[in-house]
C-alpha cells in the first residue's frame, strides 16, 4: 500500500488541501491498479492485442467523509478494508481482460471463493502452525519466550512462503509489475518525468508497501501477545486472542508504517526501514518497459481523475 508523504506543488493546486494525501497502488493479473483520493484506475496489457486497456472509477472511502474514521489506529483500518475491497475488485477485473483473450469469464462467485480458501488457509498457516510449532518447542503457552519462538516462526513461514511462489512464472510477473508501481510512485514522489526512460531509474522498493507493513504487522503482534501472555491464558483463549487482537495489530502497524514514512529521513528511522524495505525483495522484481508503461498509464489516469473530481 504505497502512500506519498507530501503532495506537489502541481498537486495542491488540484486537490483540496486539508491533510498530506498518499496515493497507493497494487500489482494485479499483467497489470497495475493506482488510487488517489476519490479516484482509481486499474490498466493491464491485454494478451491478444499487447494493448493497454484502462479502468477507471470514483471512491468514496469513509475516511474522508466521516472524522471517526480520521482518528489515529481507526483510520488505518478503514483504509485497510477499503484497499482490499478495491484490490479485489481490481483483480477480478484484471483477471477477466486476461481471460477474455481466451473466450473464458470469471465471475465474483469463482473470486470470492478463491480469497474465502486463501484466508482459511492463511490463517491455519500463519495462525494456527505457528502455535502448535511454538508450543511444541517452549511448553509453556504463558511465557513471553513462547510469544518470541511463536513471532520468529512466523515471520519464517511468510518469509518462506513468499520465496516459494515466488519461482512460480505467474506469480513473479506479478512481483515485476509489483516493482513497476513502487517505481512509478517513487518516480512521481521525486517529481521527475512519469516517462519509461524516467520511471526506470526509480527505486524498486518503497517505505509504505504492502510487504513492509506486514513485516511491522509481526513485530507489533510479539508486542501485543506479550501482553496477553502476562493473563496465563489457556489454549483455547490463545487461539482466540490470535483473531481477536488483528484490528488492534492492524491499526498498530499502519500508524506505525505511516509515522516512519513521514519521517524516512530521520537517522534512526532509517535504521528501522532496512528491514521494511528488505522484506520487499521477496515481493518485488525489476519490471520490462513494457511493464512500466502500464503502471504509468494507470498512474495517469488515476490522477486524471482526481483531477476531475476536483474540478467538479
Amino acid at each position: 500500500m504505497p502512500l506519498p508523504d507530501e503532495e506537489s506543488e502541481a498537486e495542491q493546486k488540484v486537490l483540496p488541501k486539508k491533510e498530506p494525501f498518499f496515493y497507493g497502488g497494487q500489482a494485479v493479473i499483467e497489470g497495475v491498479m493506482m488510487r488517489g483520493r476519490r479516484h482509481y484506475a486499474v490498466a493491464v496489457r491485454v494478451p491478444n492485442t499487447l494493448q493497454i486497456v484502462v479502468d477507471r472509477g470514483e471512491l468514496n472511502a469513509p475516511i474522508y467523509v466521516n472524522p471517526f474514521w480520521k482518528l489515529p489506529f481507526v483510520r488505518g483500518l478503514a483504509l485497510i478494508g477499503e484497499q482490499l475491497h478495491l484490490g479485489m475488485k481490481a483483480l477480478m477485473w484484471s483477471a477477466n481482460m486476461n481471460a477474455g483473450a481466451r473466450d473464458v469469464q470469471i465471475g465474483k462467485r469463482e473470486i470470492t471463493g478463491s480469497v474465502a480458501v486463501a484466508a482459511v488457509f492463511a490463517m491455519l498457516l500463519f495462525i494456527g502452525l505457528p502455535l502448535v510449532l511454538a508450543g511444541a518447542a517452549v511448553h509453556r503457552s504463558g511465557s513471553f519466550l513462547f510469544v518470541v519462538v511463536e513471532g520468529l516462526i512466523r515471520v519464517g513461514l511468510v518469509l518462506g512462503y513468499l520465496s516459494l511462489i515466488a519461482l512460480l512464472p505467474d506469480v513473479r510477473r506479478v512481483f515485476q509489475y509489483h516493482g513497476a508501481e513502487h517505481k512509478t510512485i517513487n518516480a512521481y514522489e521525486a517529481g521527475w518525468p512519469l516517462e519509461v526512460s524516467s520511471v526506470r531509474r526509480a527505486s524498486l522498493l518503497h517505505p509504505r508497501c504492502g510487504t513492509g507493513f506486514l513485516l511491522v504487522v509481526l513485530v507489533v503482534s510479539v508486542v501485543v501477545f506479550s501482553i496477553v501472555a502476562l493473563a496465563q491464558p489457556n489454549w483455547f483463549w490463545l487461539i482466540a486472542s490470535r483473531v481477536l487482537a488483528i484490528p488492534i495489530i492492524a491499526g498498530s502497524g499502519f500508524e506505525a508504517i505511516r509515522y516512519m514514512a513521514r519521517h524516512r529521513t530521520n537517522p534512526v528511522i532509517k535504521v528501522l526501514l532496512l528491514p521494511v524495505l528488505g522484506t520487499q525483495k521477496f515481493t518485488t522484481r525489476q519490471p520490462s518497459d513494457d511493464m512500466l508503461e502500464v503502471a504509468i498509464a494507470a498512474f495517469n489516469a488515476a490522477r486524471e481523475g482526481e483531477e476531475e473530481v476536483a474540478a467538479a
